[in-house]
């Protein structure tokens, strides 16, 4: 296995007000795919069961399926607190 996906769901509540959830870490897309399928009617995540594209979406609230190389640094860059 070289990758995992990574499913989250966010729900932005108000402007600077958002919920995200880690969903789980999958083997396939196709296994991140069929958990929303289990997840997407569940209270809460009924109210924004999308899968969001934000290359393509407008919309943020919704589920988000992210793949992740394993074995390598995804945040090398270090931080600072504003």
């Amino acid at each position: 296995m070289k990758s995992a996906f990574l499913l989250q769901h966010l729900h932005v509540i108000a402007e600077d007000n958002e919920c995200v959830k880690v969903i789980g870490l999958y083997a396939s897309k196709e296994d991140a795919l069929s958990a929303i399928e289990r997840l997407a009617s569940q209270p809460g995540f009924s109210g924004c069961p999308k899968l969001i594209d934000p290359l393509e979406d407008d919309e943020e609230s919704g589920f988000y399926i992210d793949e992740y190389e394993i074995g390598k640094d995804h945040w090398s860059e270090g931080y600072v607190t504003v």
